[in-house]
């Protein structure tokens, strides 16, 4: 998911959307000062140290901010941080912090990061993305346990001065700031609400342009009001965001043009109808879809030749069209367009001979699966995919069955849809065969990707693991050399892709429609929206 893009040696910067849809005044909900937005799956929390999806840090990055937010074509803006020094040896980072409020009033303090940041980090906590500190001194003996979190290298110089202190030089520090995980929180209302905290609007507290109003932590609606407390307040022109879930493309489109929504994503045949109306615009997510395997439940999985068989069974070119929208066929796990090395896409630098069973091939994917099938000593196997039960989840499990089935004699393939946070939760117990999945970067940087199928990372649900892999993503993050560590990232995930240790799909994109009146909304290009500046004329 996840949400800010960063720059490492020669990268070529985001490309981020300005948005003005289209539709004419008269048919539309927006308003001078509010308008309504659409999403396709539930909030799971807006608790930043448990949030770990695109919908509940859409949530985070326009109702909280920390030092930085990413700007328009992936630019470091400043937010809290007014101005930072850089140590020599790039270890220390020191952020001088603006004075602002929570919405409550009270004062955010640099001691509010160091808080946030030691609770994210406290292996109590159980944060999914606590391997993102790994870097800042003691990050790893902390979040492992092995010390307590009051060693973290952060701490507050009196009210409004952060001192970091890093492990090692990380080329992309500052931009990893933009991130919602490393936002700050209020100590007294963590406490205060106890395990309620971030379960509902009600139960946090908000320093970011707007607040969030009317979510009870199960509903499909609720809003985003403007913060009368925010620090740039002057800036935030409109006062108030509607929000709704809508799972099936069909109803949101009738709700569009009932004028009772301003903003929706589409579903492929909408796609093909409507990409030349005015109002739409394809947004890039910096993301890529790919089939996780469980190799530590199901021995068959565990087979490589079966997950090469099923790779090579995939048409993705009739996946993607069956989804609509934009979406490219892809290669590799790193999505394209990410990163760029002198003038280069970091992908193609990954090496061909490792992405070859990642393309559609019939006969070769007969070979495999009669392979595997022999080494596993046995005539047929059955495999169940779980995907959301969105319209693209179900048309993406049924185009996935038909194609295994048709193409491997022998394999039967069970598909299982269900909402978003059950799949989460099955996920993370484990309960699951092959499991859909997308990962949108959190920076631009491919180590966003390849870090979550280290052997010891707790997003590597399906237990794949490479010592080698391992080894290659250590070197990169301590190497000296800006060329060593892309050569170091290309052949490990060369090495991903040669076992098949995770099936990617295609590179993520999505069609939207968005009304004319609405101005200034962007998206980061990591499929993150940005409120701040939007307006309505």
């Amino acid at each position: 998911m996840r949400y800010s893009k960063l720059a490492v040696g020669a990268i070529g910067a985001l490309s981020a959307i300005l948005l003005g849809g289209c539709g004419s005044k008269s048919a539309s909900t927006a308003k001078k000062d509010s308008f309504s937005w659409s999403t396709g799956a539930e909030i799971s929390t807006i608790d930043m140290s448990k949030a770990s999806d695109t919908v509940s840090f859409d949530q985070l990055r326009n109702t909280m901010e920390g030092l930085y937010r990413t700007g328009k074509k992936g630019k470091l803006m400043p937010a809290l941080a007014t101005n930072s020094t850089v140590s020599k040896d790039g270890k220390t980072y020191t952020f001088y912090l603006r004075k602002s409020k929570w919405s409550d009033g009270s004062p955010v303090t640099a001691r509010d990061f160091v808080y946030s940041w030691r609770r994210t980090c406290d292996p109590k906590t159980a944060s999914e993305y606590a391997y993102l500190f790994e870097g800042i001194k003691n990050a790893a003996a902390v979040t492992a346990g092995k010390k307590p979190v009051s060693a973290l290298g952060v701490k507050a110089d009196g009210d409004y001065k952060l001192v970091v202190s890093l492990d090692r030089r990380i080329p992309y520090f500052k931009h990893l700031m933009s991130f919602a995980l490393f936002f700050p929180q209020s100590e007294k209302t963590v406490k205060k609400y106890g395990d309620k905290y971030g379960t509902a609007s009600k139960y946090m507290l908000y320093n970011g342009p707007f607040v969030q109003k009317g979510w009870t932590g199960s509903n499909l609606s609720w809003k985003m009001v403007k913060n009368k407390y925010y620090w740039d307040k002057k800036n935030v022109k409109v006062s108030k965001i509607s929000w709704s879930v809508q799972k099936t493309p069909s109803t949101a489109y009738n709700l569009y043009q009932s004028n009772r929504l301003d903003a929706l994503s589409l579903d492929s045949s909408q796609t093909k109808q409507l990409k030349n109306n005015a109002a739409f615009t394809l947004i890039n997510s910096g993301g890529t879809a790919y089939l996780q395997y469980n190799l530590q439940k199901d021995k068959n999985l565990a087979n490589a030749n079966i997950r090469k068989a099923i790779s090579l069974a995939i048409d993705r070119p009739g996946l993607c069209s069956t989804l609509g929208g934009n979406n490219q066929p892809a290669k590799t796990f790193t999505t394209a367009d990410l990163l760029y090395v002198n003038g280069k896409d970091y992908v193609s630098g990954v090496a061909k001979s490792s992405t070859v069973y990642n393309k559609y091939d019939k006969k070769l994917a007969k070979k495999y699966f009669k392979q595997g099938l022999a080494e596993l000593g046995t005539s047929k196997i059955s495999v169940s995919i779980l995907a959301d039960d969105t319209d693209s989840g179900k048309k993406t499990v049924e185009a996935l069955q038909s194609q295994l089935e048709q193409t491997l004699p022998g394999i039967h393939v069970d598909t299982v849809t269900v909402p978003f946070k059950t799949r989460m939760a099955r996920r993370e117990a484990g309960k699951f065969d092959i499991m859909v999945s997308t990962w949108i970067a959190d920076f631009t940087d491919p180590i966003s990707f390849l870090d979550l199928l280290t052997s010891g990372n707790t997003r590597n649900y399906g237990k794949w693991k490479s010592s080698q892999y391992d080894a290659l993503i250590a070197d990169s993050k301590t190497t000296a050399s800006s060329s060593q560590r892309i050569s170091d990232l290309q052949k490990a995930e060369g090495i991903l892709m040669k076992d098949e240790g995770i099936t990617p799909l295609y590179y993520m994109s999505t069609a939207w429609l968005i009304r004319k009146d609405i101005h200034a909304v962007y998206n980061d290009n990591l499929g993150g929206w940005q409120f701040k500046y939007a307006y309505v004329k």
